[in-house]
């Protein structure tokens, strides 16, 4: 088995669940993983952390995750379904330490 594979599970918004395997060896981050894996996700502004359409909410494993920036806490308050479990894929890069990782999205699309 690939050392840089990770498997995360990913809720979809109308409650689905899949299991997908990620490389964490790509450079990726988790909204161009989701995008990648024919999810859903606007990704207006593509990835600078301004729009916020990439939301998501981290369900489990988000000990493992690197804190958010300033920028990202910023458009994080713009949003009123956001709370301490928010984060914007865009800004999360994952590694070998992320397997596990639980999320479900949150992003606005339209």
């Amino acid at each position: 088995m690939n050392n840089h594979i990770i498997e995360i599970e990913i809720e979809d918004r109308d409650g689905s669940t899949a299991t997908v395997e990620v490389p964490t060896d790509v450079n990726l981050n988790l909204m161009e993983i989701l995008k990648a894996s024919e999810y859903e996700v606007l990704a207006t502004c593509g990835g600078m952390a301004l729009c916020a359409t990439c939301h998501v909410e981290i369900k489990s494993g988000g000990d493992n995750l690197p804190e958010p920036e300033d920028q990202e806490l910023d458009m994080l308050d713009t949003l009123p379904d956001a709370d301490d479990n928010s984060r914007l894929a865009c800004q999360i890069h994952l590694t070998d330490n992320n397997n596990g990782l639980s999320i479900k999205l949150k992003g606005a699309l339209q």
